[in-house]
């Protein structure tokens, strides 16, 4: 009997660890499985949790140094690195992601299956394609998107012509595309250009609520709306503005809620593209892993929110350096801020 419940044990696992996408090895390399799994579970009967997930270093130590943050404990699992503790009375677990949309995705995705958690609030800096936002501004975004999946038309066809597998359900002209012949020099050109056309798709999602294997598609991924309401009162927050005693910003940073965000796996430093992204879709603050925190939360049920602070302009200041390099520092500092502030408020 014994032996049947350790295979069954065994295989149970074996699927769970698969599921997560979690190599044996990579389970705290000083802490046997089961008793990682002890652990987690101990920490779960204090749950539920806010999880916050952030993408780098240099933005989670400012709110793991800061005063509001009471940690209890620290857990290595599958590579990352989960901090448990609190904020203003509320069980927080924060853990780092690293760069990009698998990074954030896979992150969110292992702090969801192993802790008990009621709501994600992701934080850190971003680019601004909003001109009239400013370095250092705090944005709050109502809805986020994936502006990296494309169909890339081949040249010679147009917006009336019908996209490969278009017609198999696979993908879609209905959110627009980006003409490179727009963007080539001289302007007064009227060739084309050989890259032609990309059209943005929706990303296909498989909601916990929703039948497995059929596929849904979400483009624009809404942020919870009670969360979003909560955060209208941090626009009287007050943000720093000085990286020291003689490097000041030109504009007093404030938090604003804005309508729309956007990620990809693109770092962009480029005025031509940044100004398209405002004028065509109205976003504001361009990063590199908010979508693929909404996008775990959609299909997983479970509230989100992403706090973005404005590093640099993407591409729209000066033709001489990204300011992201300055401000990178001010800015995460402003995000925490923030997102310490809107804890407090729930």
């Amino acid at each position: 009997m014994m032996k049947i419940f350790t295979a069954i044990h065994c295989i149970w696992m074996l699927i769970i660890v698969t599921a997560l996408m979690v190599d044996l090895s990579s389970v705290d390399a000083l802490l046997p499985l089961p008793k990682v799994q002890r652990i987690i579970r101990k920490i779960n009967r204090h749950g539920p949790y806010l999880g916050i997930v952030v993408p780098n270093a240099f933005e989670m130590d400012p709110l793991l140094q800061s005063s509001s943050f009471n940690v209890s404990k620290t857990l290595d699992v599958a590579g990352r690195r989960f901090h448990i503790g609190s904020i203003h009375k509320h069980r927080v677990i924060i853990v780092m992601s690293g760069l990009g949309m698998l990074n954030s995705g896979i992150t969110t995705q292992l702090l969801l299956s192993f802790f008990e958690v009621k709501g994600v609030v992701h934080y850190g800096i971003a680019g601004n394609a909003n001109s009239s936002l400013h370095i250092g501004d705090v944005t709050i975004p109502r809805y986020w998107a994936h502006t990296g999946l494309w169909n890339w038309q081949r040249y010679g066809d147009g917006p009336s012509d019908e996209l490969s597998l278009e017609s198999n359900g696979d993908y879609t002209r209905q959110i627009g595309y980006l003409d490179f012949a727009n963007f080539t020099t001289p302007s007064n050109q009227s060739s084309g250009n050989l890259l032609n056309n990309v059209w943005y798709q929706p990303e296909e999602v498989f909601p916990v609520n929703g039948t497995p294997e059929v596929r849904q598609h979400a483009f624009w991924v809404p942020v919870d709306e009670h969360y979003y309401q909560i955060a209208k009162s941090l626009e009287t927050l007050k943000l720093e503005g000085c990286l020291n005693s003689t490097t000041c910003l030109s504009n007093t940073p404030k938090a604003v809620l804005v309508e729309r965000g956007s990620s990809a796996n693109v770092f962009v430093d480029n005025a031509a593209y940044r100004n398209f992204l405002y004028t065509k879709f109205n976003i504001s603050p361009i990063d590199m892993e908010s979508a693929a925190v909404a996008l775990v939360c959609l299909e997983q049920g479970l509230p989100f929110i992403a706090i973005r602070s404005l590093s640099d302009l993407a591409g729209g200041g000066t033709s001489e350096s990204n300011q992201a390099a300055v401000f990178a520092g001010l800015a995460s500092q402003n995000a925490v801020t923030a997102v310490i502030q809107f804890i407090k408020d729930l």
